[in-house]
């Protein structure tokens, strides 16, 4: 009787599974093949190459397109020294538990605010206190502080998966902390800071509420330094404007379908990166 009773549970528990995800599945299937529908036929080679023009009543995202590879470099550069750095300095050279369990927590706390309080905090701190104004810098430097976490636990937890015994040896040798740090850490935990280096990517390209606080909305073209210091719309943040404002739902299912593409190659390539360093590190 209860061996009955156990196969019942045990069959009910795979059902409810199995509709889990094909539902989970199904979704997101659905979702990719409609915003593709809607979206590719409205990618043409004027979007991509042109600047909105009022008097002509032209529609182009080439501003949108600069201005989020703007802000994802400006926002690397500045991310992945601090976050790589601290990592390190907590793995490697940190001798009070109490201290890192307290930043670990920490990180893990920032990882979880939602995205509209750093853009609030970032429009108070960067676009205000310090005189950026609305910038693709201020969205920069928000865009760090949201990211940090990502790449600090990223870079962590492939620091760790560097055995002691490689340490030791380089020990043995006669080289000191910085040089066995240098030279057998960090070529061995590569793939953890490009992981976290790419999903910062992804982030970046996701991201919208904080943005409207920090980097604006507008559609100028502009250079890399005027760029940096004047306000920009980014893809995401155009998705919306032209959804929400103005109505061009062509527009906004085309700018869908390019991020979801970018958000593929992104992933895609987090998973190659990471497959090619282990099977490096297994050699």
């Amino acid at each position: 009787m209860r061996s009955t009773k156990r196969k019942l549970y045990i069959g009910l528990m795979k059902t409810l599974m199995g509709i889990a995800v094909t539902l989970t599945c199904g979704l997101l299937i659905f979702l990719i093949i409609y915003v593709m529908f809607k979206g590719i036929p409205n990618i043409t080679w004027e979007l991509l190459s042109s600047k909105p023009s009022y008097l002509s009543d032209t529609i182009g995202i080439l501003p949108d397109i600069l201005n989020t590879l703007y802000l994802v470099i400006s926002t690397l550069i500045i991310v992945l020294p601090l976050g790589v750095g601290a990592a390190v300095y907590l793995t490697e050279y940190a001798r009070n538990k109490k201290f890192v369990a307290a930043i670990e927590y920490a990180s893990e706390t920032l990882s979880g605010i939602p995205s509209i309080i750093y853009g609030l905090v970032g429009m108070l701190f960067f676009c205000q206190f310090l005189g950026m104004k609305t910038s693709i810098l201020a969205g920069a430097m928000t865009m760090v502080i949201m990211n940090l976490p990502t790449v600090i636990r990223t870079t962590q937890e492939s620091l760790k998966t560097v055995p002691q015994s490689y340490r030791d040896g380089a020990f043995g040798l006669g080289a000191g902390k910085w040089r066995v740090i240098r030279t057998v850490v960090l070529p061995g935990c590569v793939d953890g800071v490009i992981t976290g280096c790419i999903l910062s990517v992804g982030r970046i390209l996701g991201e919208t509420a904080a943005l409207l606080f920090t980097a604006g909305f507008a559609h100028a073209l502009n250079g890399v330094i005027e760029g940096l210091t004047s306000s920009g719309a980014t893809l995401t943040v155009a998705l919306y404007v032209y959804a929400k404002e103005q109505g061009e739902f062509e527009v906004a299912f085309a700018i869908a379908a390019i991020l979801m593409i970018l958000t593929f190659l992104i992933n895609l390539s987090a998973n190659m990166v990471g497959s090619y360093y282990k099977k490096r590190r297994n050699i």
